[in-house]
């Protein structure tokens, strides 16, 4: 019972989407049918819709019916939780929906451009979760490239389905070769599970969303082309010409690169100068600091030694000569008197 009710689902839900494509027109929104993704990982997917639906509100709906799907993001009202964002790329014609942190509720969606005062056009987009590695996907889902060089897209795969390389919207290349909008594909599978893709030859128009596809299962790619500007030399004036980021240097960059070099060996820095009166005050202090300890040194050293005291030391001797009578003859009153003599005798002490 549960089966038959089952399918029943899935044959109104297929009515549902023939009556949109044939009321509504097969190509109103064109998006992926099925994406392998990890569980608690993010994906953006692309909506290309047509060039009357420019300023319309676009929104993502979820939901495996259409007609109870609930609104989960719109381009006129953000999302408070971040679950979900939106943005609308006006010149390219693509709104692009991110979902993050992956369950296995989300699986089931719809990318959807509001009518005023109709019926809305949707079209419906499935998520495979798995907590494992998933059957199809790539090392980055957003590559950046440059003009006029190539760019190398590896699509991871577990199955042995028919691999192909296409743009939203537009042509596929299945073979080992091809060009999509004139850019140069080409494609190998020389390491086992992994599918090589090169385009080459990449102007500005080949920006925009592709994806790898494996049988009904498919990994969008966005892929950003940006250019570089170097200066040129002209007749009267310098230029800026867009090239890409490998351009070889012209000749008068060349020169003016000269120029500047000898300017710079020609000017002294300042800095030296600084550096090299630091180098000498440090020397001029390590050197007088050296020199206070050592004289410290002697003169504590001298300090030490006892020195030597010299005194002079008088010694007075005296003799008296006893006084004769005057009777005495004159010289022996001459003798009579008193001498007296006064010796000085140095002692020396240690």
């Amino acid at each position: 019972m549960v089966e038959v009710y089952s399918l029943t689902g899935m044959a109104a839900h297929l009515i549902i989407l023939l009556l949109f494509s044939v009321l509504k027109g097969v190509h109103s929104i064109t998006t992926v049918s099925k994406v392998s993704v990890k569980a608690g990982k993010s994906i953006s997917i692309p909506c290309l819709y047509e060039s009357q639906y420019i300023n319309n509100v676009k929104y993502l709906c979820e939901g495996y019916y259409w007609t109870y799907c609930r609104y989960a993001v719109k381009t006129n009202e953000a999302d408070p939780s971040g679950k979900y964002l939106i943005s609308d790329d006006k010149k390219l014609k693509i709104f692009t929906v991110t979902i993050n942190q992956l369950t296995n509720e989300n699986t089931d969606y719809w990318c959807v451009v509001e009518i005023n005062k109709g019926e809305d056009y949707p079209q419906y987009f499935q998520l495979s979760v798995t907590r494992g590695t998933p059957s199809l996907y790539v090392d980055h889902q957003r590559i950046t490239g440059y003009i006029g060089e190539s760019i190398i897209i590896r699509c991871h795969h577990s199955n042995s389905g028919e691999m192909k390389w296409c743009r939203l919207g537009r042509n596929c290349v299945t073979g080992s070769s091809g060009s999509i909008d004139g850019a140069a594909v080409t494609a190998h599978m020389r390491h086992p599970n992994v599918f090589t893709v090169t385009m080459s030859g990449l102007r500005s128009k080949d920006s925009g969303w592709y994806w790898c596809a494996e049988g009904d299962i498919q990994i969008p790619v966005y892929l950003k082309l940006i250019t570089t500007y170097t200066p040129t030399k002209t007749t009267s004036r310098t230029t800026r010409t867009a090239t890409t980021i490998h351009t070889v240097a012209t000749i008068e960059q060349g020169k003016n690169s000269t120029v500047g070099e000898n300017k710079h060996r020609a000017s002294f820095d300042p800095r030296i100068l600084i550096i090299l009166l630091s180098v000498l005050t440090w020397i001029v202090i390590v050197v007088l600091f050296i020199w206070f300890i050592l004289r410290h040194e002697q003169r504590k050293a001298d300090s030490s030694v006892t020195p030597v005291v010299e005194e002079e030391v008088t010694y007075s001797i005296v003799v008296y000569m006893q006084k004769q009578p005057p009777e005495a003859s004159f010289a022996e009153s001459d003798a009579e008197s008193m001498y007296s003599s006064v010796f000085y005798l140095k002692e020396t002490k240690e």
